[in-house]
């Protein structure tokens, strides 16, 4: 089992297709999130010694953090490259699954986690990273009068929301189950950056996504409370993949992920502690 122990592009990255993997190919200085490999718990010597490529399959909600967290780590040792997959955690599990070369898995839920763990897809058991919960976005000047929960059962307003076999949008099944009401989507997206990105060109009038995304987007849209959510907080699993290519640095990237400086950087983009 698992064990509990603003749009702002922040690194080189472009995110298009689902699986696409993203190289980081520049190591990009301190951008207040760079530890050393000693404070993350693998010392000196480890650093002279990691070494090689890293890829990391993430969910689409940590774009933003990884993304920097992976410059950090580049920063910190200059022989790594990490390259991103930024998806919907079910498709990442899928791939992993399959037999996807991949060194390190964040999931936005421990069940996704859990079918990997089930397939003897991690080394060890997962770790819970942080927390995350919904909040509604609407664009700046809210032209669908979106005020809350009960406006997304309205077949007159446009609505995204993730689809249920996602992270997102199962948190959102649970929300709004536990308020008795039944959502009206016009639209069910594979991840919570897709559902996004309709409120940002208009497309839509509201979405259901993580309080993280709202504040990366910055102005391009604008957050609601969703108090109904607070019985539905997602936890976001870690765990370093069986058939790692490169188990040494993937243990490197997951300690300095989970240090004290990886962590500020997950906590400043809104991320909850477990």
């Amino acid at each position: 089992m698992i064990r509990d122990p603003h749009r702002h592009r922040t690194g080189p990255v472009a995110v298009g297709a689902p699986l696409l993997l993203v190289a980081l190919l520049t190591a990009c200085g301190d951008r207040g999130g760079t530890a050393t490999a000693a404070s993350a718990g693998t010392g000196d010597d480890a650093a002279a010694a990691v070494s090689g490529d890293v890829t990391v399959f993430a969910a689409a909600s940590l774009t933003d953090t990884f993304t920097r967290l992976g410059e950090g780590f580049m920063a910190a040792n200059p022989d790594v490259t990490v390259t991103f997959s930024f998806a919907g955690s079910s498709a990442l599990a899928t791939q992993v699954n399959e037999g996807a070369p991949a060194d390190v898995f964040a999931a936005a839920s421990p069940a996704t986690m859990q079918t990997v763990v089930d397939a003897g897809g991690t080394d060890g058991e997962p770790t819970v990273l942080v927390t995350n919960t919904l909040q509604i976005a609407v664009p700046p000047d809210n032209p669908g009068d979106v005020t809350g929960l009960v406006d997304l059962t309205d077949e007159a307003r446009t609505i995204a929301l993730c689809a249920v076999e996602v992270p997102c949008g199962a948190a959102a099944q649970t929300v709004f189950e536990a308020a008795g009401l039944t959502p009206a989507p016009d639209t069910l997206e594979q991840d919570v950056r897709a559902a996004l990105s309709k409120v940002e060109l208009g497309e839509v009038d509201a979405a259901l996504v993580y309080r993280t995304d709202v504040i990366a987007a910055g102005d391009a849209v604008t957050g609601i409370d969703v108090p109904e959510a607070d019985g539905a907080v997602n936890d976001y699993p870690i765990a370093v993949l069986s058939e790692a290519p490169n188990p040494g640095a993937a243990q490197a990237f997951v300690a300095y992920v989970l240090s004290e400086d990886g962590l500020e950087v997950l906590t400043d983009a809104g991320f909850g502690t477990p």
